[in-house]
């Protein structure tokens, strides 16, 4: 049974900023299926995308097979962060714009708590946190 209604976060795909971040909900189309968030980084609203269907479309049109409808399935920001959490492995370090990261690096934020290292964008790192995902500038 899902536990998902209005003013809780879920991780959604987000067309303006074209990454999968934490957004809060904004609006129920039922009481188990979500209608519109509100991205946590952009603050732009839009309807629910599931990050995991956003990648599966992409390579469902790549192959000449017929397209296989995916069950939605989606994963609080906290249990994301439990899980990737309990993966990793080493040393967490604090942050710090000048040092350098890797994906997979734990790092302790003094605002957002205990993270890991998701992707690396550029300069930037995105993180994951307990509550929310977040895009954070390094090695400058």
């Amino acid at each position: 049974m899902s536990s998902f209604s209005a003013g809780k976060e879920v991780l959604s795909y987000c067309g303006k900023c074209k990454l999968s971040l934490g957004h809060i909900i904004v609006s129920m189309k039922d009481t188990a299926t979500i209608g519109k968030v509100q991205c946590n980084t952009c603050q732009a609203t839009h309807m629910y995308k599931d990050p995991s269907t956003k990648t599966k479309r992409a390579k469902a049109g790549m192959g000449t097979g017929p397209k296989k409808r995916s069950s939605k399935k989606t994963v609080s920001i906290g249990q994301l962060w439990m899980d990737e959490m309990g993966k990793a492995s080493g040393k967490s370090k604090p942050y710090s714009v000048k040092d350098l990261f890797v994906v997979g690096d734990i790092m302790d934020h003094k605002k957002f708590g205990p993270g890991i290292v998701q992707n690396l964008i550029d300069d930037k790192i995105e993180v994951l946190f307990q509550h929310e995902l977040k895009i954070l500038v390094h090695g400058k």
